[in-house]
């Protein structure tokens, strides 16, 4: 089993690598033969105790990898069993995988609609060619690969789910683990996927390196290790100046908290001096509340602007006039950007290109205003809807969500971490001010979205109360990003 690859590809991308591999000089019959040992192999080690096991084999080649890893179970002793409920395979290499399973006494079933007498389950359904089940007989199948309780093993994708968006279109297998072949899919890493694929590892099939080197990935994933890769720890003899100073405005009247989080944030990612521009009345309390940030009203903006490296513009701004007013001043002010909240909200009335390096960080809804279309569209392709706002507005886009993605620079990135206890208010008034900080420290604003995006998400999972995800909410952050910073 090889290594989980950082790389993750498009369907298109799937099927080039199979073909080169193919020309490389591995038949396509050898592939799926290798596909169902790597999948033997992770029985043995993963599912040990599972004695009683089914694969439910679709008619493509998935099915035919279900039928490879069928044999390898007979012949090492396991009671299994393959359900057919589409039918026999449809590819040359498939029928030859069913025809050398039933060589071996294997049986073969075409009624799904009892798959609980089982200790595994194996879903070799679909594959990487799913959209959306076409005829009744397929959305029975998913419908009973759905409501089965036993744990699942998916190979490749978990059926139901398009490998590409990670949209689920309908009933869906959900897999305690899934084992890509060749290349991991980028659709599993993110939106409705995440509750379907459970682990996810990659084989690799033993496919040589340099067929790689000819198909180009469509994304990355990036987790904890990346994030240390990036931040190298601190010379001795530095000083604050050296770390840039974060204006954040924001904090209309009632919504002082959100400017709080933001600045606190951004002091806690390291920023050298954190200023907020606020509503005036909210100044006593803050400065009472957090004594290393420094609050002025909104009528100080054109002095706390010279001094400024990075504003974070929009936590609890408003809409109103006066809100308008001071973000067409930050977009005007030729310092380091990143936009949230209400400066999304007074963007998407105003569309238009934002200065080079702007980083804006939308959830879905705020996406979906931004691009004119529906909350669904936007979770549907997550992947699309990040890349369209990076044209769309000239700047680098931080979609939050389950499985974040980054895109506008270079290859979109997914982040591998955080929970669903994150989701409660406040959580991307933090990240804002993360972001801002690392930019004013001097990392590119790209870094900067991707380290800061996965900075919050790790710190969100070191403060998760529990599986539960429950009760977390947005300052609890806090105290861990200094940590998750310079470990």
């Amino acid at each position: 089993m090889s290594a989980e690859r950082e790389l993750l590809y498009s369907v298109a991308a799937v099927r080039e690598l199979d073909r080169r591999a193919i020309a490389s000089g591995i038949p396509a019959r050898e592939l799926m033969r290798r596909a169902g040992a790597a999948a033997a192999r992770l029985v043995e080690t993963r599912f040990r105790e599972a004695r009683r096991i089914l694969v439910v084999a679709g008619p493509g080649n998935n099915g035919g990898d279900g039928y490879d890893l069928a044999s390898e179970l007979h012949a090492r002793g396991y009671e299994v069993r393959v359900v057919a409920p589409l039918g026999p395979p449809r590819s040359a290499e498939a029928q030859a995988a069913r025809a050398e399973y039933l060589m071996r006494d294997g049986l073969v079933i075409d009624d799904p609609a009892d798959l609980s007498k089982a200790d595994l389950l194996v879903d070799a359904l679909f594959g990487v060619g799913f959209r959306r089940a076409e005829d009744e007989a397929s959305r029975q199948a998913l419908a009973a690969l759905a409501g089965a309780s036993a744990r699942v093993l998916a190979l490749d994708v978990p059926s139901g789910v398009d490998a590409d968006s990670g949209a689920v279109p309908g009933p869906a297998a959900r897999a305690t683990l899934t084992l890509c072949f060749i290349a991991a899919k980028r659709g599993l890493f993110t939106g409705r996927a995440l509750d379907h694929v459970g682990e996810v590892l990659v084989d690799d099939l033993a496919v040589p390196t340099e067929v790689f080197a000819w198909v180009a990935p469509a994304a990355v994933r990036i987790g904890p290790k990346w994030l240390h890769e990036r931040l190298e720890p601190r010379r001795r003899d530095v000083h604050k100046g050296h770390f840039g100073h974060v204006l954040v405005v924001g904090g209309a009247r009632g919504f002082g908290g959100a400017a709080r989080l933001a600045a606190e944030g951004a002091l806690r990612a390291g920023a050298g001096w954190v200023s907020v521009a606020t509503e005036l009345e909210h100044v006593p309390a803050l400065l009472a509340g957090r004594p290393e940030l420094m609050a002025r009203g909104f009528e100080a903006i054109e002095e706390l602007l010279l001094r400024a490296t990075v504003l974070a513009v929009g936590p609890g701004l408003g809409r109103e006039e006066r809100a308008r007013h001071l973000f067409e001043r930050a977009l005007a002010s030729g310092k380091g950007l990143v936009l949230d909240a209400d400066a999304l909200a007074l963007l998407a009335s105003s569309p238009r290109r934002l200065p080079p390096g702007t980083i804006i960080t939308p959830h879905p809804g705020e996406a979906a205003r931004l691009l004119g279309c529906e909350v669904d569209a936007v979770q549907a392709d997550r992947f699309a809807a990040a890349e369209r706002l990076a044209a769309d507005y000239g700047c680098i886009v931080v979609l939050k969500g389950a499985g974040t993605v980054i895109a506008g620079e270079g290859l979109p990135s997914v982040i591998e971490a955080g929970n669903p206890a994150m989701a409660s208010a406040g959580m991307g008034d933090v990240l804002t001010g993360v972001i801002a900080a690392l930019i004013a420290q001097g990392l590119p604003p790209g870094e900067a979205a991707r380290a800061g995006a996965l900075a919050h998400a790790v710190a969100g999972d070191r403060a998760a109360p529990g599986p539960g995800g429950r009760g977390l909410i947005a300052s609890d952050l806090l105290a861990m990003l200094p940590k998750v910073l310079s470990s």
